[in-house]
Formats: structure tokens, sequence, C-alpha cells
């Protein structure tokens, strides 16, 4: 059976479980569970610390996982690799200190950072030639600085409001662009592939819909034009003479824009539904 890891809490955790509902697997009712087979699969699934994940899977005690991109570069463990970006959990990384006390990444040399990613940290200054004095702390760090503990602070960034209301500001460059990732261990498996697959039919199908519509059919060129699709439209005569209808995958966030400029064109009965999983 091919095992694989899943965070059991957290922003990662809700998401993951309903993409791999969403890819057809088996997932637990009850948070509680740590451990659930899945037979018709030929899955086994183990329910863990995001942050431990990484290291199950670098040590081969467990052959895939989803986690975060930033716990595993985190946790500097070259034996468990990034093989496929999942397109939720996205973060930022950046470094944070008090409004102009520093304006670069050299500025921070012989300083004191608290951050509670010290591996991927240290890493990132390493490969900049910065040595710095890392603090590392367990959950929020914002405060570091205004109780004496450190000169700076290294964190997931979004809106940045969280820091500016603790009177910092952001400098220096990316630290790291984060998202869930599906992760392998030193050995090749059976089933990796066929998780993948699946994975990412689901992705398909979150970012594009199926629309269809009709036309007449020496229009078509021109709505080609406008929606390609995959390959091309699919096409079928109507019984209408002289007209067609057409079906094509488009992205999501394009579909009512696609939709605007094939009425235009002169298309009718345009539909647009939703897709559940996918091939391609």
């Amino acid at each position: 059976m091919l095992r694989i890891a899943i965070p059991n809490k957290g922003s990662l955790s809700e998401t993951a479980v309903q993409m791999l509902a969403e890819a057809g697997y088996a997932t637990r009712r009850d948070s509680k569970t740590l451990h659930l087979i899945d037979d018709a699969n030929g899955v086994e699934f183990f329910y863990l610390r995001p942050r431990d994940i990484a290291t199950y899977v670098a040590r081969g005690a467990l052959d895939v996982g989803l986690t975060g991109r930033d716990l595993l570069r985190d946790v500097r463990m070259p034996d468990a690799r990034e093989i496929e970006a999942l397109g939720f959990g996205a973060s930022t990384f950046r470094f944070a200190a008090p409004a102009g006390r520093f304006s670069e990444l050299s500025d921070l040399a012989g300083k004191r950072v608290a951050t509670s990613y010290a591996g991927l940290v240290e890493s990132f200054l390493e490969t900049h030639g910065v040595s710095v004095d890392v603090v590392p702390l367990n959950g929020a760090v914002e405060s570091a600085v205004q109780l004496g503990v450190a000169d700076a602070v290294a964190d997931v960034v979004s809106t940045g409001t969280t820091l500016r209301q603790a009177g910092l500001e952001i400098f220096g460059p990316v630290m790291l662009e984060s998202e869930a990732v599906l992760i392998q261990g030193p050995s090749e498996v059976d089933g990796v592939e066929t998780l993948l697959r699946r994975l990412r039919g689901v992705l398909v199908a979150r970012r594009y819909v199926m629309l269809d519509y009709d036309l007449p059919a020496e229009l078509l060129p021109q709505a080609a034009d406008i929606a390609q699709g995959m390959q091309s439209p699919t096409v079928s005569p109507l019984q209408r003479e002289g007209w067609v209808a057409a079906r094509v995958m488009v992205k999501h966030r394009d579909a009512n824009r696609i939709m605007d400029d094939l009425y235009a064109l002169g298309a009718r009965a345009l539909l647009v539904t939703a897709i559940h999983n996918a091939r391609l």
C-alpha cells in the first residue's frame, strides 16, 4: 500500500482532506482518527503534525506526504523532495524590523532574527552570505523586537497588517513563496503516479469549467479564437440548419468575459457547468 501523510490540523489540513476526497480517496470522519486504510484504492493515510510530515517522508517511514513548501524547506532534509505544487495554502515569507532600522539584507549581519522557521531562515541567509543569530520561537514572533529578544523577525506575510500593528516594516527580498505541495521520500514506490494523476485532475477541475453554446457554423473559426479549449472545441450539428453546438473547457476566471465575447459574436444558449474531475 502507498503510505500517505496528511496534516492532522492547521490551515492545510481541511483543504488537503477535501482535495483527496475529490480525488476519490476515503477520508476520516472523526478528527481524532490518526490512521485510515483505504483498501479500495490501495493507500494508507497517516494524520500527523504538519511540521513532522517532511521528517517522516525523508526518513522513508512514509512514502509521500502533503505539507507546506515552507515546512519542507525548514527541516532541511534532502531525501524529501517536492514533486507537485497543489495550489492552496499560499504564503509569503519576509523579513521585518522597526521602521527605518534596516533596508538591505546585509544590514542583518551579526543581528538577532526571531522566527518560527529557523532552518528556512538559516538556509536562506547562508546562500546570501549573511551570518545572524537566529532566535527560534514557536508561534507568533511579532513581539520579539518589542520584548528585546530580537532585532528583526522573519515570518509569514499576507497583507502586512499584523506586522505594522507591531510597529514593524517589511524589508529585503522575498525569502520564500510557499504553498501546499506533495512530497516524496528517497524511494520510488508504486501508486505515486496514480495519486499524482488524480490530484492533477482535481486541480484542473478547480481551474476550469465547461462552456456550451450554440452559434451559426460559419462563425466557428472566430469562436475558436475566443475560446480554443485544450485542443479545439467539440462541435455537433443542430437540427436548426446552419447551426452547431460547441463545447469547450475554459478557465473559471475567464468564463464570463468569454461568454460576453461569444454572445457579441452571435452565440446563444451559453451554459457554464462545473467540472468535478478530469484527466488530460
